[in-house]
């Protein structure tokens, strides 16, 4: 089975473990046309209307002084990066194997801004104090993603965390969050936002994974290095001329998915318990701290893929099944959002024991007999 013919098979389904139920786009469209933001004023080139409101509450939810709306986080991060560097003369910054800027970027942070990356740690891990403590020269700036999407969005402790951030700021290195996915780790910290990023010089967030929103992000931090922000974001050409309809959108989804982070939460705990008990399949990490995590499966990828589009046929359900190849078979990113909150435990336990039965098929030797 191909990828085309499995989203499609998925896109026919009643029911979904993965991502949030699909909306249209004239939905999500009508959506921001009919809301109550819609009644301001618009911004224009980001000042101003909906766009500079939702930056002041952006700002407050974080703890932070100021923040700016951007079209992405590809553009913020190595923006904060780079200011930081800057201001202390030291184009070095630090960050894990797997972040995204060393991944998928295309090297921006090098080409663009000339910045250097001193690696910490190994990929298949979080970093740890230690790993920092060896860092042998001056570093402008640290970044920490919390959670680490590309090994499963495992997550330190409080503790562990706190030490990082106390002991890089100790030597006047500053500190930026990668929170692409920060929201979804509250539950697991059990603190308010501001309590989380305080260790933190600026964070980044972003507004269309969880809260399901049109493409957006923002960086907050202090009210001068936002000013300063702004102006990189204008030499990036992000600085756009209306901002509002994607910020709105941003703001619809926080105002309905942000009480239902603890479900997703929780729903996403009960998933990888029920895989735990199921032979083939390994859940990164075991226990997630988030909404997400990566399934290993002992079985290649189209083995997988055409699992879950037989799943999709038969039961209308659709599991995941972009799988991609690893060393010992295959693996799947997993997010839980409001589309599995519908699927009852006994439903998702027999379709996912189905899964990994028709994947065991898939994978062993054809009877010649």
């Amino acid at each position: 089975m191909t990828r085309e013919e499995f989203n499609q098979h998925a896109a026919a389904c009643t029911q979904s473990l993965g991502g949030h139920k699909g909306k249209s786009v004239s939905d999500r469209m009508r959506a921001i046309a009919d809301s109550p933001y819609a009644e301001l004023r618009t911004d224009v080139y980001g000042r101003g209307g909906f766009v500079a409101e939702f930056e002041k509450e952006i700002a407050e939810i974080l703890g932070k002084e100021a923040a700016v709306f951007m079209p992405s986080g590809t553009m913020a991060q190595p923006i904060a990066l780079r200011i930081w560097a800057d201001r202390a003369d030291n184009k070095t910054v630090a960050f894990h194997p797997t972040c995204h800027l060393e991944l998928h970027e295309h090297m921006a942070y090098r080409e663009l801004h000339h910045l250097e990356a001193e690696l910490l740690g190994e990929p298949d891990r979080l970093f740890t104090l230690d790993d920092l403590k060896a860092v042998d020269r001056p570093l402008s700036s640290l970044l920490i993603e919390l959670p680490q999407r590309e090994i499963g969005g495992q997550l330190p402790t409080w503790s562990e965390l706190s030490a990082i951030t106390d002991y890089a700021r100790a030597l006047g290195t500053k500190v930026h969050l990668d929170g692409a996915r920060l929201w979804e780790c509250q539950p697991y910290f059990e603190r308010p936002y501001s309590e989380i990023v305080a260790g933190f010089d600026s964070v980044y967030v972003s507004f269309y994974k969880i809260f399901f929103g049109l493409p957006g992000a923002a960086l907050a931090g202090p009210a001068d290095f936002i000013a300063e922000a702004r102006i990189w974001m204008r030499r990036h050409g992000g600085n756009l001329v209306h901002m509002f309809p994607n910020a709105i959108s941003a703001k619809i989804g926080m105002d309905a998915h942000m009480s239902l982070i603890p479900a997703y939460v929780a729903k996403a705990a009960e998933v990888a318990a029920i895989l735990g008990e199921l032979p083939g399949v390994t859940v990164v990490p075991k226990a997630p701290p988030t909404n997400m995590m990566h399934l290993h499966f002992d079985a290649p990828a189209d083995a997988v893929l055409d699992a879950a589009g037989e799943i999709a046929i038969r039961e209308k359900c659709a599991l995941p099944g972009w799988a991609k190849p690893t060393a010992r078979g295959s693996m799947v990113e997993l997010h839980i959002a409001d589309a599995a909150l519908e699927i009852p435990t006994e439903r998702l336990r027999e379709v996912l024991a189905e899964l990994m039965r028709i994947v065991d098929q898939g994978r062993a030797p054809v009877d010649e007999g």
